[in-house]
């Protein structure tokens, strides 16, 4: 282990944890320009301070303050924090602690003062937030302390950017949480560290397989190609699965029993050697059209990660439905990543027996994987002694052209919009779907320099509008028996807000404005306008999202934070909703010009 990649690990999970609790919890109090010098002092001695600004965030249940300097305040994400101190409440005089310290501090402060019945169950969800913070901060280390010197990370191929994320997402307080995989599992199956492997195969009997593709060809016969196999048994399916999963299965009571009976064959490890994409469970090999997602007894983040019977549904007459909108050829730069075919194990009183398998199309093979980057891949924070993806991207191109890199910024964020942000809003517009298009399942083709196709992948991630039902059921009318992605109107405006604006779109404004390439005001003023122009075109519900994140002065905001205190899991969870909660809207605040002179920011 080195200090570098576990010092760097400490701050980044500080970091994203912080973020959350600012935004979820409490957005603390900035000290004002007359008092922070009387912040500076601990212990007799003077805090010497790197940034413009402290953010004060009291603990009353603890009796105490934490004070935070912050190098960098965003209007729209994260700020940066450096140092951080800590005092008793009245104090004047502050002392040193450690990030991870603070975090802890944090999480006993949430679930202080709850009642003395509560207090077994409060305990238990205690207990788990701090293993899972502390599981995601070894596991970064990990990851950092094994990669920061390896040259792929400045690769710009898809997979080497998938698997770049060293840091995960900051706005998740666990974002490197992998509850179930065990600890040498890590180097074969954690995307980080890059591992190879072979998929544990089942030779099921026919009768028990539940198949379906609208792809021209049975999935089977898909599988069969992506394994290499030629000869085949009329009798029996081979069914794939992680090599986690199989371990998880072999213990099944209702697999060992159709093992024993025969009507399961364990045909172990076949096949080419895949790696994981940054989802963990989605799997990639460089010469085949298609990616696999697996169903793994592993929680990632907030969640168990199973392949629902109704996604594998959702996934085969989604990909068909959006074939017959034919948005995407009317939008060539917007493109959706379908998972137009699946099959799994059908076992007695089971809606899922943890054999399914989804197909995903695969339009990165070798040779078109070139400058393919998920936005959290562009937007993660630089890793150690390195600038961001996307630092380096606009440094190129203001280089390559010999201009400033704030005009390279703007126009870089134009094309972005174009491609990434109204097609998104003109798709809920025309045909009333929205995706859940957050940073991760968001993908640029950037192997111009600037922003040419996004792509789209999720078929956990479509909301349908229920006003646009007819409409939907006419271009296929299986729409209709998928009454589960009908979602309310004014639930579909706040996930969709949340997904496209927080987390994707203020991820890239941001980021450049934290690189110091632009001024994020800029941005946002350029995104209003752009917002105005949509508002003004549209009619349907594209318009009334427009309106309202224009309008509006608090917007929806997924409280990843909140769910964890409340110990959740999100897909699990009735209509597979985490918990939400509200923030100020920075779309609906003053000029970037009046908010720098009046001081105002977001916390």
């Amino acid at each position: 282990m080195t200090a570098t990649g576990r010092s760097s690990a400490e701050h980044a999970s500080f970091q994203a944890f912080f973020h959350c609790y600012l935004r979820e919890i409490d957005p603390g109090q900035w000290a004002s320009p007359g008092t922070v010098t009387t912040l500076h002092r601990f212990s007799g001695k003077t805090w010497s301070l790197r940034g413009p600004s402290v953010l004060i965030l009291a603990l009353p249940h603890q009796k105490l303050e934490l004070g935070l300097e912050v190098l960098y305040r965003s209007t729209v994400g994260p700020h940066h924090f450096g140092g951080v101190r800590c005092r008793q409440t009245g104090s004047p005089d502050w002392w040193p602690t450690t990030p991870f310290a603070a975090v802890q501090l944090l999480i006993s402060e949430l679930y202080s003062g709850h009642s003395e019945a509560d207090r077994e169950q409060t305990k238990t969800h205690e207990l788990e937030l701090l293993s899972r913070f502390s599981e995601s901060y070894r596991n970064m280390t990990r990851y950092l302390c094994a990669r920061q010197t390896d040259p792929l990370l400045g690769s710009d191929r898809f997979i080497a950017s998938e698997q770049s994320l060293l840091y995960g997402h900051w706005a998740h307080p666990t974002p490197k949480s992998r509850q179930g995989m065990v600890d040498w599992a890590h180097d074969f199956y954690a995307p980080e560290l890059g591992g190879m492997f072979r998929l544990h195969c089942f030779s099921v009997e026919r009768s028990m397989v539940a198949q379906r593709s609208v792809c021209g060809r049975p999935a089977e016969s898909l599988i069969r190609e992506c394994l290499g196999l030629v000869d085949s048994d009329s009798g029996a399916v081979m069914v794939p699965v992680h090599p986690l999963q199989a371990s998880w299965l072999m213990h099944q009571p209702a697999v060992k029993a159709a093992i024993a009976d025969g009507r399961i064959r364990d045909c172990g490890l076949l096949g080419p050697e895949f790696t994981a994409t940054s989802s963990v469970r989605t799997l990639y090999h460089p010469d085949l059209p298609w990616m696999l997602k697996f169903s793994i007894p592993v929680k990632v983040t907030n969640s168990l990660r199973v392949n629902k019977f109704s996604e594998l549904e959702a996934g085969a007459t989604m990909a068909r439905l959006l074939l017959r909108t034919g948005f995407s050829r009317a939008h060539p730069g917007f493109q959706v990543i379908n998972d137009p075919a699946y099959l799994t194990v059908r076992l007695p009183g089971q809606c899922e027996s943890g054999f399914e398998v989804i197909l995903r199309e695969n339009p990165f093979v070798a040779g078109h994987d070139n400058g393919i980057h998920s936005l959290a891949a562009l937007t993660q924070g630089p890793l150690p002694h390195q600038l961001s993806r996307l630092h380096n991207l606009i440094q190129g191109l203001a280089l390559a052209e010999g201009r400033p890199s704030a005009a390279v910024c703007r126009d870089w964020f134009h094309h972005y919009f174009d491609c990434a942000i109204e097609p998104a809003i003109a798709l809920l517009d025309e045909h009333g779907i929205a995706l859940e298009a957050h940073q991760q399942n968001s993908l640029l083709d950037v192997s111009a320099g600037y922003p040419r196709t996004y792509f789209y992948r999720d078929n956990q991630g479509f909301y349908l509008s229920p006003s646009y039902r007819d409409h939907l059921v006419a271009l296929d009318p299986a729409i209709a028996h998928l009454g589960e992605l009908f979602y309310d109107d004014d639930m579909i405006q706040d996930r969709f807000g949340y997904y496209l604006l927080f987390n994707q779109l203020f991820a890239v404004i941001h980021r450049l404005g934290a690189d110091g390439l632009i001024d994020e005001y800029a941005l946002l003023d350029i995104t209003r306008d752009r917002l105005q122009k949509i508002r003004r075109s549209l009619t349907g519900a594209g318009r009334q999202f427009a309106a309202a994140v224009l309008d509006r002065p608090r917007l929806a905001y997924k409280g990843n934070l909140l769910t964890r205190i409340q110990d959740v899991d999100e897909l699990q969870a009735e209509l597979e909703m985490a918990v939400y909660t509200s923030i100020e809207n920075p779309l609906a605040l003053k000029t970037g010009r009046s908010l720098r002179e009046t001081g105002y920011e977001v916390a």
